[in-house]
């Protein structure tokens, strides 16, 4: 009986209120959510936009409201999503909070650490669930990296660089100072949640990060180098550039016994044995070869090379990381299971976040 009681409450249908029906809103948690009707049901959403009310009517059968306020009225809630524009995620998700409902807030959480803790103490004070949308921590080829790494077949990592680059010209909000705009806080997040599950989150790393404004209309970034490296671990290369027009590796791992390159899409390794290897030792004297005539140091070393492609059931990247986020956060909410992304994590990362701004200051338009 109690096994059956446990499976009836993490199948149990969640009852969601979504705040804004924009780029992330509908086009992200509203496309996912209705696909998976047995876990959630979209009951009511709000954007201050007629037609965007109209058309979530349409499109999830729920109530819409013009002023978020009113699903404070609502009992029945056992979720709100939190899609506002980024400079209302800290004020939105405190007041959903401090009145007692679970949140789901988009990224960035926060512009500063001082926010992230006054979030964090408002949860546990309400005892209730305050969730990050850090997806990307499920993307097929984040776990092949991580699985392959953590396999210790590549040795001691020294390196891992980290490329979410292309060429683009934004002149939207997200380009501003005033909403928490900019590529570090845009798109920054998905690679720099990965990043810092690569580096561990017990500490916090040295960061070195150098921003530049190239084809944004905005006064915020849209080229970012991050560095971070701490004792005994791997140095974090990471870049958010919007002015790279020959994009090359999403993932680049330098390592003793071998290395990593790879795609969302395909990853190549290739590593030594050291059991395999010619045992070597240091000469201080000159190298010569059998003529007599110098010699350089050349290594025979056997390669073992494997390659990877994202499985056909996962190409779908989407659904794939939407679904692995959803899952869990069902879970904890059905069974009180842990988050696996937990604030405390994401804290860590809007540490280094504020720590890049600090380095970086931009004058604002308004300034």
């Amino acid at each position: 009986m109690e096994s059956e009681s446990a499976a009836l409450i993490s199948m149990k249908k969640l009852k969601v209120g979504i705040i804004g029906q924009g780029r992330s809103g509908r086009d992200i948690h509203g496309r996912f959510l209705i696909t998976v009707p047995e876990k959630f049901q979209i009951v009511a959403v709000v954007d201050p936009l007629e037609e965007r009310r109209k058309r979530a009517v349409e499109e999830y059968g729920c109530e819409a409201y013009a002023d978020y306020h009113s699903l404070l009225e609502r009992k029945d809630l056992d979720l709100i999503i939190n899609a506002t524009p980024s400079h209302l995620h800290v004020p939105v998700t405190l007041e959903f909070l401090n009145n007692g409902f679970n949140v789901l807030c988009e990224k960035p959480l926060a512009r500063k650490v001082e926010e992230v803790d006054m979030l964090i103490e408002a949860s546990e004070k309400a005892g209730k669930i305050l969730a990050i949308f850090q997806q990307s921590r499920y993307a097929p080829y984040f776990q092949k990296v991580r699985k392959i790494i953590d396999s210790g077949v590549l040795g001691r990592i020294v390196q891992i660089s980290i490329a979410f680059n292309g060429f683009s010209r934004r002149w939207d909000w997200q380009t501003l100072q005033e909403y928490n705009g900019g590529s570090l806080l845009n798109t920054g997040p998905h690679p720099l949640d990965q990043a810092l599950q690569l580096f561990g989150t017990d500490i916090m790393p040295e960061v070195t990060c150098i921003m530049d404004r190239v084809n944004t209309f905005g006064d915020a970034e849209d080229y970012v180098k991050l560095i971070m490296k701490g004792p005994g671990r791997p140095v974090i290369d990471l870049e958010v550039s919007s002015c790279c027009v020959y994009p090359c590796f999403t993932y680049n791992v330098y390592a003793s016994c071998g290395g990593l390159k790879g795609s969302m899409t395909h990853i190549d390794w290739k590593y030594f044995i050291p059991e395999e290897a010619p045992l070597r030792h240091l000469i201080r004297e000159p190298l010569t070869k059998e003529d007599g005539t110098p010699a350089y140091c050349s290594d025979k070393l056997e390669w073992h090379e494997e390659s990877w492609d994202v499985p056909s059931e996962q190409k779908n990247l989407f659904q794939t990381i939407s679904g692995g986020f959803y899952n869990m956060l069902h879970k904890t909410l059905t069974t009180g299971a842990p988050l696996e992304v937990t604030p405390q994590q994401v804290r860590q990362q809007i540490a280094v976040i504020e720590e890049c701004h600090r380095q970086n200051p931009f004058p604002s338009l308004n300034s």
